[in-house]
């Protein structure tokens, strides 16, 4: 892990103009002190950045944190469709023991997953799908996709369920999670 976040190292990531913009007005570029002024600034920065700056194991522990955030979502909407909860077990399961077996067992959940997102999409239940797409995530980070865009996705994918203000708290509970993980 970087201690310090430095220009090039920013550039590397391809962050965008606006973030470095925003990096180089700061004065403290500390990792951690950064990534705090980001929860509040921006937390889709914040995401992004964390997710950058995490191995594969603190990327799906992530992901898994990030989708049972919002699970209840998915689950009070589809009581009897357990897809996006399976995921986020397989996701669990490859953690606990990262096997091919696992890794399989992720890929299948987390395909389901999406297929059930999907469904909830369709159902013009954009919340549900939101939050089964969040753990399609998970699943999707433990069956070795590209690790950092499946958790930021998985980190970003809850919002729409909750009212501005809750959702503000829940990004800041995720992001300090993510930060966390980090330490």
């Amino acid at each position: 892990m970087i201690k310090t976040i430095t220009l090039e190292w920013l550039r590397s990531q391809d962050a965008c103009e606006e973030s470095i913009k925003a990096w180089q007005n700061e004065t403290d570029h500390n990792t951690f002190a950064t990534l705090n002024r980001l929860i509040d600034k921006n937390p889709k920065w914040g995401n992004w950045l964390i997710c950058r700056l995490m191995n594969k194991k603190q990327s799906v522990q992530y992901a898994i944190f990030a989708a049972e955030q919002v699970i209840d979502i998915y689950e009070g909407k589809y009581p009897n469709d357990k897809r996006p909860r399976n995921a986020i077990e397989a996701a669990k399961a490859y953690l606990k023991n990262p096997s091919k077996k696992t890794k399989a067992y992720a890929f299948a959940a987390a395909d389901a997953a999406f297929n059930a997102a999907d469904a909830a999409a369709a159902d013009a239940a954009v919340a549900a799908a939101f939050a089964a797409a969040a753990a399609a995530y998970a699943a999707a980070v433990a069956a070795a996709f590209a690790a950092a865009a499946f958790a930021a996705a998985a980190a970003a994918a809850y919002a729409a369920g909750y009212a501005a203000n809750e959702r503000r708290k829940m990004q800041a509970k995720i992001l300090k999670y993510g930060i966390g993980l980090l330490k």
